[in-house]
């Protein structure tokens, strides 16, 4: 079995690590792709595991006080349990949209889950486990706006985003005719729709649900509901980490089966009425080789 393969990987690299008499163990911070030096080694040596969320998106990573919930963060949960850690044994780490990769390369987080979509220019600085979601991108308006029915509308219209983000790119190099509005978070455009600085936000079509479902918000924007993109989620890792990116699969593959997964939408999207997707293990990435 795989599990057997792996955990005989790890012993023997921790063997070799003893009797090497090298310094003592970098947290998930060393190179050369072995899994004693990444972040199967960190979670059985520590039983501790520092992960990533976003923390402005309800729903899916929002901070309350010192406490994160949505459905990235019950994602994060179940991966670390997977690794043998314990939701007690969670540091939560607020990230932004700009910071992931630095993040993950640095050894500040072991894993990112916060809305973060896999690419090929991403790609080529870390490694992802998933896609556990694919979203798609759309655009948030005013309740009482019929001008803006969909991205062909967006010619001569200012549209808010997230600098460095893939809505903003897309925004930049498929609408240039549109004015784009950035700031460092999607919170910060919120206040700019609803005060007519700008006509519309742009982002993933579950993020932008949950924004529109806020208290403060309700009844004042709609989503659009005509996604133009696909944007596969995945959990990002240390790019030399190829046995704990196959672990992270290995874990979704079986959260999809034992209930796990959905019970996660249940708990937090799915407050919204919206169903359960089904996770998709056969699209799961190939974890690059090291």
């Amino acid at each position: 079995m795989r599990i057997t393969r792996v955990a005989a990987i790890a012993a023997v690299a921790a063997l070799s690590f003893t009797v090497a008499a090298c310094g003592g163990d970098d947290g998930g911070t060393g190179t050369g792709g072995s899994t004693a030096s990444g972040i199967i080694g960190k979670a059985e040596s520590n039983k501790k595991l520092v992960i990533g969320v976003k923390s402005d998106q309800p729903g899916l990573g929002l901070q309350t006080g010192s406490a994160y919930e949505g459905f990235d963060v019950e994602i994060g949960k179940i991966i670390a349990k997977g690794l043998g850690v314990e939701a007690s044994g969670i540091e939560w780490k607020t990230t932004t949209t700009p910071n992931r990769e630095p993040f993950i390369q640095q050894g500040t987080v072991d894993l990112v889950i916060a809305t973060y979509t896999i690419n090929d220019e991403r790609k080529q600085k870390v490694s992802f486990g998933g896609p556990y979601y694919v979203a798609g991108q759309d655009l948030l308006v005013k309740s009482d706006n019929t001008t803006i029915v969909g991205p062909e509308s967006l010619d001569g219209k200012t549209v808010c985003s997230v600098s460095g983000s893939t809505p903003a790119k897309r925004i930049q190099t498929e609408h240039p005719k549109a004015k784009l509005q950035q700031f460092d978070a999607y919170t910060k455009c919120l206040p700019q729709l609803e005060s007519g600085k700008v006509d519309a936000v742009t982002t993933d079509d579950i993020i932008l649900a949950g924004y529109a479902a806020q208290p403060q918000y309700a009844g004042k924007f709609k989503v659009v509901g005509k996604p133009f993109s696909s944007e596969p989620y995945g959990i990002g890792l240390k790019k030399d980490d190829k046995a704990g990116c196959e672990k992270v699969n290995e874990i979704l593959k079986a959260a999809a089966t034992d209930g796990s997964y959905k019970a996660a939408w249940d708990n937090t999207l799915g407050k919204s009425g919206t169903p359960a997707p089904t996770l998709d293990t056969s699209k799961l990435t190939n974890c690059p080789a090291v």
